[in-house]
């Protein structure tokens, strides 16, 4: 027998499971427009975040173009190489009269591009020289003359050879580093490897992980 009571129930229990998506619905809504703002938010922080770096890199490249200063630029990093047939001869870590004629050109600029502002000072936390070699001879070798030939640039530039206005204040952010083959072309002996680069680690950036970021793996040799 049809039961009228089932059929003008039926209506009540459809507008409850309306009302029931209905929240969830709204519930799904807000929860999205959170996640949305999170996002954004996280945006705009790295936003902030990178672009006092982005100028900092962008300083570097102007100044060492419009002093004529012979080094490449890393546009992304802000990393300056210098060939080391400038500074030293070959298997030498004694700067040559001619190396030290560039870095007297050299460091006054680049550190006064990091001092120019309170905001890039902030900015730079550190300042790493680091020595760079080819494939070629023994990986010990290698590592030792890189290491060497840093130490050999940090000394002269706090040595009483070259003086500049921002001298003491770069002593506070430089040290040095020594990277062997390690970024060499593998099984390539190529004269581009052998170089001395100028690295920032940039504010909040961990010394040990961002070490290791940049750190690569040795090369495998036949």
């Amino acid at each position: 027998m049809f039961n009228l009571n089932e059929l003008n129930h039926q209506p009540e229990l459809d507008e409850e499971e309306s009302s029931v998506l209905l929240s969830i619905g709204d519930l799904m809504s807000g929860l999205l427009m959170i996640f949305a703002l999170l996002f954004v938010t996280v945006l705009v922080q790295l936003k902030d975040k990178e672009e006092p770096r982005r100028v900092v890199v962008g300083t570097v490249v102007e100044q060492m173009k419009g002093n004529n200063i012979n080094v490449k630029v890393n546009p992304e990093t802000g990393d300056v190489s210098i060939q080391d047939k400038i500074l030293f001869d070959e298997n030498s870590a004694e700067l040559k009269p001619a190396g030290k004629i560039f870095l007297k050109r050299f460091i006054p600029v680049y550190s006064r591009v990091i001092f120019s502002k309170k905001d890039f000072e902030k900015e730079i936390a550190r300042v790493v020289i680091e020595g760079h070699t080819s494939s070629k001879g023994d990986d010990d070798t290698n590592l030792e003359l890189s290491l060497m030939r840093s130490l050999s640039v940090a000394k002269f530039i706090f040595s009483n050879e070259l003086n500049f206005p921002t001298k003491s204040q770069l002593r506070t952010k430089v040290m040095a580093a020594g990277r062997g083959e390690m970024e060499a072309k593998q099984k390539v002996d190529d004269p581009s490897d052998r170089k001395v680069i100028f690295r920032f680690q940039f504010r909040g950036e961990n010394f040990s992980e961002w070490y290791k970021k940049n750190q690569p793996l040795p090369q495998q040799k036949p």
